[in-house]
């Protein structure tokens, strides 16, 4: 679905199974008792094990999404929905079988439960390999909420339209041609049990302010496109309360943990009707200063997914493809996935991020880890069916479900890059460059099925000459394969957060799957540009 259907789009959510139901605004402010929840995890825990299952696992969900959607001056919609449900997987005679119900009531809960445990043994036929699970202690009753300043929902609808017209109106007076504005609110009420003896209940909170600007040239028909420069974020409506210290000065603002929509806007508006009259960038050679709200997609495509235990294994080849980062390269313990400066970590506790949860949808309690070390592939991202092939005593807690109705899988962690220990501003950095592009935002991208070939493009290009920055550039895309790329890395600065992509925040809108990451400011030596042109005939 793309982006410029988003008033349709969320308008037909609440008619899609497992998207919800829509409900009126302070519905999303109630919550369900805890106790009653851990009555409903026991009936499907004691119904599974009585129809023969050697583990069980339920997850209780309950799923609340506000999306208000405007254009110009115009609100196109408001929508708020919820989804509850519940889902129970389970192991019997060696095989996963799994099963939900939207009837949240005691006979619906058991006959899931016994359906989930009818279709592992009918599954366990075609069984070549029994599950080994890794061995989970339980916790007990425990909870985790995210540790937001403000929740979103509590916000007066009229309080975020205005912000929304506001923004419009800003960058109409500044030049716009057209303008989409939208905020996206995901609240998740997740309630998790086992076999194992956990109860875990826990509260998690999204929000993605974003806007997209066009402008078109009416001498020429041509147009150019500024997209905000926010981030999904695992944070409360506080993202928008930006602070001087959330704010870094250049050519233009970044940010860095909140958010100034509106000063983005504005400078957006102004930064379109520059490109317009920008110079195409002249094919070759450039050495690239990549910021992060640019490098977030490059990590995620050429890192995080090709890291990804189950593309590994073959297991998303239908769909999402496979990766050129096989075992044998990570068995040899010394295959060269980038230059020695390298290290990415996996980090499911980073705070403010999408991807943070205390614990996993496997009842794993969250934590970091190597991926790449100085350079080299030392590990993937595993859960707990999977950790016996990487001889892991235990999951790396990276299981998640978009939904209760979903049976929940290997998923993306936080894949973040790790910061060099210089501290050095921007211009620091591009005072050593003397011919190349410093990339601001994400634009179009490709990327092969094994996650190894590719290009990206950005938002905002700058030309570097002689350690200046000398004007703006348009039509600009570097193409590179995933090794090449990494090796070139010379230098990551300006530890900088940055928050991506959670499937449960994007997928309502447009299927894209995500994760954060935070990493420096980066650059890359001699990497290979092409012309990327957006004439219309």
């Amino acid at each position: 679905m793309h982006i410029a259907g988003m008033g349709t789009t969320a308008a037909m959510l609440a008619n899609i199974p497992g998207m919800g139901r829509a409900i009126a605004p302070e519905r999303a402010l109630e919550t369900v008792d805890v106790a009653l929840k851990k009555q409903l995890a026991d009936v499907a825990l004691n119904a599974a094990r009585s129809k023969g299952a050697t583990y069980a696992d339920v997850r209780i969900g309950r799923y609340l999404n506000q999306f208000i959607i405007t254009r110009e001056d115009k609100v196109q919609n408001i929508v708020n929905t919820e989804s509850y449900g519940l889902g129970v997987r389970v192991i019997a005679d060696g095989s996963w079988g799994f099963a939900a119900t939207d009837k949240i009531e005691k006979d619906s809960i058991a006959k899931a439960a016994e359906q989930a445990v009818a279709i592992a043994k009918e599954n366990s036929k075609l069984l070549t390999e029994r599950v080994q699970l890794a061995p989970q202690k339980g916790y007990g009753e425990v909870s985790w909420k995210a540790p937001i300043e403000k929740n979103a929902f509590e916000v007066p609808i009229k309080e975020k339209v205005d912000l929304l017209l506001g923004v419009n109106a800003a960058a109409m007076k500044g030049g716009a041609s057209f303008i989409n504005s939208f905020m996206f609110l995901v609240n998740e009420q997740k309630y998790f049990a086992s076999t194992d003896g956990s109860y875990i209940d826990q509260d998690i909170h999204r929000i993605w302010p974003t806007f997209f600007i066009t402008k078109i040239d009416s001498a020429t028909g041509k147009f150019e496109t500024r997209n905000a420069l926010s981030a999904p974020m695992g944070m409360g409506y506080e993202y928008l309360y930006a602070r001087p210290q959330d704010k870094i000065k250049g050519v233009t603002t970044l940010y860095k943990g909140r958010y100034d929509m509106l000063e983005d806007a504005t400078a957006g508006a102004a930064q379109v009707t520059e490109k317009i009259t920008a110079k195409s960038v002249e094919p070759g050679k450039y050495d690239l200063v990549l910021d992060p709200s640019h490098l977030w997609l490059t990590i995620h495509e050429s890192t995080g997914h090709p890291t990804e235990l189950d593309r590994v294994l073959g297991y998303e080849a239908n769909f999402a493809g496979t990766s050129f980062l096989t075992l044998d390269k990570w068995r040899s313990k010394k295959f060269n996935y980038g230059s020695k400066i390298v290290n990415v970590v996996a980090d499911k506790t980073q705070v403010g991020s999408l991807g943070a949860v205390g614990y996993d949808d496997e009842g794993v309690k969250c934590g970091q880890w190597d991926v790449i070390k100085d350079g080299i592939l030392v590990s993937y991202q595993a859960i707990r069916d999977q950790a016996h092939i990487l001889d892991l005593p235990a999951s790396q807690g990276c299981c998640y479900a978009d939904n209760w109705s979903s049976v929940q899988f290997q998923r993306m962690a936080n894949i973040s890059l790790q910061a060099g220990k210089e501290k050095k501003s921007i211009d620091d950095i591009i005072k050593g460059v003397k011919k190349g592009i410093y990339i601001i935002g994400d634009g179009s991208f490709s990327i092969d099925q094994q996650r190894y070939n590719f290009q990206f493009g950005g938002q905002l290009y700058y030309e570097i000459k002689d350690g200046k920055i000398v004007g703006m550039l348009k039509d600009v895309a570097y193409q590179s394969n995933t090794q090449e790329f990494w090796n070139s890395f010379q230098k990551s600065l300006t530890k900088v957060t940055i928050a991506w992509e959670d499937r449960s925040l994007t997928a309502r809108v447009n299927q894209r799957r995500a994760a954060p990451f935070h990493m420096g400011l980066l650059r890359l030596v001699s990497m290979e540009l092409m012309l990327s042109t957006q004439d219309v005939k």
